[in-house]
């Protein structure tokens, strides 16, 4: 008798065991996971009409694979795998929800395409119109007296009755207002037109500079002397736009850009060509490094706040990745001229 007790102990025991296991498995955590991802070449991503895609190399993007940690178990991978950062979910998206997060991750996919063709198509002499359709809203402050009413994703496209098409002219026009004044805003949402009154707010307290709240950018179309298609599917973000502007420049002229080399890099591209800093970059370059990788471009130090080159050369050197060749650039033609120089391989 005491033998088969012990035996109903121990399965109770280990019934209560995989339930608690079994309840784990739903139970949410406030953490991201972001890891290496791949390399990805951009001949298959981007056509240029009329545009030669041969090529002896190859120009590539690089990712980064980051999953939201929905359950303890994946935050106990995320613990023990290898280069793998662990984020808090604020520090990722802010106080954004699902849909304004996805809804700017996609906004700024748009606008690194529409900036990397400006900017290659300028630097091979071919021209580009575009026209502003209003101010994309992409962050509310969290003392916006808007907050409630304007929303990340949201069109702003009148203020007080005038239209505005371009965030520095926005920015412009409220720089003479006082903190309690009031604007009339008339936006898309959801694409239903809308209208609100909201109170102005004190932006900087040393400069006294005033203003709605909100990280106002330009939302534009764009209609280029040559067509170009990018596929972007599965790709958020701005920081493909270096090495979209490079396929899409390499399909444009004659010489093929890569003279044998696997290159990949990273960096967000302005419709001036200038490059930008992004995030993730120590996982793009072990991405890079993985697989196998010539040369990578990546974002000068610019500005004192500047810090892409300070972690990319600190991680080539913690892992000892001598093979590979790391290449800071901060414009579009830095990136040319340093690969129009190389011998063919």
């Amino acid at each position: 008798m005491e033998q088969k007790g012990k035996s109903t102990k121990l399965k109770i025991s280990l019934f209560i065991l995989m339930g608690i296991l079994l309840v784990l498995f739903f139970i949410p955590t406030p953490y991201y996971l972001n890891q290496p991802g791949s390399i990805e070449p951009l001949a298959e991503k981007v056509t240029v009409e009329d545009g030669d895609k041969t090529e002896a190399g190859s120009l590539n993007l690089t990712t980064v694979y980051s999953i939201k940690a929905s359950n303890p178990y994946i935050l106990l991978y995320g613990l023990l795998a290898p280069h793998t950062e662990i984020k808090k979910e604020e520090e990722v998206k802010g106080d954004l929800s699902d849909a304004e997060y996805n809804s700017l991750l996609l906004h700024m996919m748009d606008s690194s395409k529409q900036n990397a063709i400006i900017a290659s198509l300028a630097a091979a002499d071919e021209k580009v119109e575009y026209e502003y359709n209003g101010i994309f809203v992409a962050g509310v402050l969290e003392t916006s007296k808007a907050k409630s009413v304007i929303h990340v994703g949201d069109i702003i496209h009148k203020v007080d009755g005038k239209a505005f098409t371009e965030a520095t002219d926005l920015i412009a026009y409220l720089k003479d207002k006082k903190a309690g004044d009031k604007v009339v805003l008339q936006y898309t949402h959801d694409n239903k037109e809308k209208k609100a009154t909201v109170e102005m707010i004190v932006l900087d307290k040393k400069t006294g500079q005033v203003g709605i709240g909100i990280n106002p950018e330009n939302n534009m179309s764009i209609d280029p002397s040559v067509n170009v298609k990018i596929n972007s599917d599965n790709i958020g973000g701005p920081s493909a736009g270096l090495m979209f502007s490079l396929e899409i420049y390499n399909q444009l002229v004659k010489e093929d850009l890569t003279k044998g080399y696997k290159v990949a890099g990273t960096g967000t591209m302005d419709a001036d060509g200038n490059v930008g800093q992004i995030g993730g970059i120590k996982h793009k370059i072990v991405a890079a490094h993985k697989a196998d990788v010539d040369i990578f471009f990546f974002p000068e130090d610019i500005n004192s706040y500047d810090t892409n080159e300070q972690e990319i050369k600190a991680q080539v050197k913690e892992e000892g990745y001598d093979d590979i060749k790391i290449v800071p650039v901060s414009t579009l033609q830095d990136a040319i001229d340093y690969l129009e120089k190389l011998p063919a391989k």
